[in-house]
C-alpha cells in the first residue's frame, strides 16, 4: 500500500505542493514530522491502529504507536478502544481553535512583557539557548540551582522526564518543590506535583521565582532571563495557569 505521500507525488502538481505544506505548518506548531504525517493519514483515514497508520502514513512502523500517543498528549487524537488500539482524529477545526487559544495566551503574555520593559526602560535581559539539546541543559542546570521551588509547564514531559530524570529525582530529595503543569494522564517522577491541563504550547520553566525560561513547542530555542521584571510577570502567569489547571495528582 502507498503511503499518501507517494500517493501526493504520484499525482503532482497542486496536490503533492499542499501536502508538504501541511506537514510544514503542523511542524510549526509543535508536531514532529512523523507526528503530522500521522495526523494526516488520521484525518484521511477516519480511524486506524498504529500498523495501518504507519504504512499509510509513510513512518516507520516501530515508531507509530509513540507518535500516536504522543498526538494523543497534544490534543491531536483520541484513543478508540479495540485491540489493537484503534485512534481517532480529532476534528481539524477543534484542533485549530485550541492552538488559537494557547498561540494567543502565550503572545498576550510577551505583549504585557514586552510593554512592561518599554515602560519601565529596563533592558531586556533575555539570553537565547538554540538547539533542543542545549535547551534541555539549560533547563537542567536551573533544576540543579533551584534551593526552594521549580515549576515546569510543558507539553513535551516525556523528553524532559527522560533528559533530566536523574536531576528531578535529586532535586526532591533536596526538598525542592518541584511541580510539573502538562497533559493529562501523563507520567511524572516521584515525590513531584502533578498539575494536568490541556492544550499547552510552550514550555516554562520558573527556579525558585528568580530565574525563568520559556521555549518554542519543539524546544528548539528558548529565551532564559533573570530579570526581577520579566520574571515576576512570568510567575504571575504560572500562577494562573495552576489555578486554572485541575487538582494536584498523585505522581505515578
Amino acid at each position: 500500500m502507498e503511503s499518501i505521500e507517494q500517493l501526493a507525488g504520484a499525482l503532482g502538481g497542486e496536490l503533492s505542493q499542499e501536502y508538504r505544506q501541511a506537514v510544514e505548518v503542523l511542524g510549526r506548531v509543535g508536531l514532529t514530522q512523523y507526528e503530522a504525517k500521522a495526523y494526516i493519514a488520521l484525518i484521511i483515514r477516519g480511524v486506524g491502529d498504529a500498523a495501518s497508520l504507519a504504512q499509510r502514513a509513510g513512518i516507520p512502523r516501530t515508531s507509530a504507536y509513540k507518535v500516536l500517543e504522543s498526538l494523543v498528549a497534544k490534543g491531536y487524537a483520541t484513543p478508540a478502544g479495540g485491540k489493537p488500539i484503534l485512534y481517532q482524529p480529532k476534528p481539524p477545526q477543534a484542533v485549530a481553535e485550541q492552538l488559537k487559544a494557547s498561540i494567543t495566551e502565550v503572545f498576550d503574555k510577551l505583549e504585557l512583557l514586552h510593554q512592561v520593559v518599554a515602560e519601565h526602560g529596563v533592558p531586556q535581559l533575555v539570553y537565547l539557548v538554540s538547539g533542543k539539546e542545549k535547551v534541555l541543559v539549560k533547563i537542567g542546570e536551573m533544576l540543579d540551582q533551584s534551593v526552594k521551588s521549580f515549576i515546569l509547564t510543558t507539553p513535551q514531559i516525556a523528553d524532559v522526564r527522560e533528559e533530566l530524570g536523574r536531576k528531578i529525582t535529586h532535586a526532591v530529595k533536596r526538598g525542592v518543590e518541584v511541580t510539573f503543569v502538562t497533559a493529562p494522564h501523563q507520567r511524572v517522577p516521584e515525590g513531584v506535583r502533578y498539575m494536568p491541563r490541556e492544550n499547552l504550547l510552550a514550555t516554562e520553566v520558573l527556579a525558585d521565582g528568580a530565574h525563568a525560561l520559556m521555549a518554542a513547542p519543539t524546544l528548539e530555542a528558548c529565551g532564559y532571563t533573570d530579570n526581577p521584571i520579566l520574571v515576576n510577570h512570568l510567575k504571575q502567569f504560572l500562577d494562573v495557569v495552576q489555578e486554572r489547571g485541575a487538582p494536584p495528582s498523585p505522581s505515578g
